[in-house]
């Protein structure tokens, strides 16, 4: 106690302890600019890819969707749907579409990946919903499990996407496409999302850890080779009986032309 005491009373305490103070403050200081200017940034670039999305928005989707997204007789409304739905339709090229009256088909997208971000990023402004899933969430290679993605697509989705992903008829004129070739973000929004006859399955139906085993195994699939010889379009023995069948008549024709021939 009395060292302390001393210590105290030295004449080069005081002056120490202020710079230590100014130290602190100091550090405090920058450390708190640096994350509201982290923030500040953040912020802005948000804010003016939300402007040049509703710029986007009323010149290519306003004529159908509505000038506020509230939807028309022949498009839905686009709020609450969020950035993922976006993402999904229009980085996959589903939207714009010309003729709404028929199923959307995956082509060449009309907008380039940084008006697709605008774009989402206006739409999720209006109103809470399924966000885009980040390079962490998606990391199938990691947390995926091939065995159990194929046991929950044969249970979830092998009825209208076929059991090896190739896709299917459904009623009324529409299909369910293939899988196969699809980025893994597109999947993963494809499923908590639920565009066009596909149910939503939520992360109580389908876990996320869940979604990676299947996106991992529609990959496996994806790369698996044609041991076999021509895959038909791997949409089961239908199609392989009917090649068979068609080559099998087509050359017993074939025969009975040649030896009629052959007999005059």
């Amino acid at each position: 106690m009395k060292r302390l005491s001393r210590l105290r009373r030295h004449r080069a305490t005081g002056p120490i302890l202020l710079i230590f103070a100014l130290f602190t403050i100091g550090t405090t200081f920058q450390v708190a600019s640096a994350v509201d200017a982290e923030q500040t940034t953040t912020i802005a670039a948000r804010s003016a890819a939300i402007d040049e999305g509703r710029e986007i928005f009323l010149k290519g989707c306003s004529s159908c969707h509505g000038l506020n997204a509230e939807g028309g007789e022949i498009a839905p409304s686009l709020i609450g749907v969020g950035a993922a739905s976006v993402d999904f339709q229009v980085a996959t090229g589903r939207m714009p579409m010309g003729d709404m009256s028929v199923q959307a088909m995956r082509k060449t997208p009309v907008y380039n990946a940084e008006e697709v971000y605008a774009l989402a990023m206006y739409v999720a402004s209006l109103a809470p919903g399924p966000e885009i899933p980040t390079e962490e969430m998606l990391n199938y290679e990691r947390d995926g499990s091939t065995a159990e993605g194929g046991e929950l697509f044969r249970t979830n989705c092998a009825m209208c996407h076929n059991f090896a992903g190739q896709g299917g008829a459904l009623t009324q004129g529409k299909y369910a496409p293939t899988v196969m070739g699809v980025e893994p973000v597109h999947i993963y929004e494809a499923m908590i999302t639920g565009p066009q006859s596909m149910p939503v399955f939520s992360d109580k139906t389908i876990t996320p850890e869940e979604k990676l085993s299947m996106i991992k195994w529609i990959k496996a699939a994806e790369a698996e080779p044609q041991l076999g010889g021509a895959a038909l379009g791997r949409v089961g023995p239908v199609t392989e009986g009917l090649l068979v069948w068609t080559l099998g008549i087509g050359l017993l024709i074939g025969v009975a032309v040649w030896l009629a021939a052959k007999a005059r």
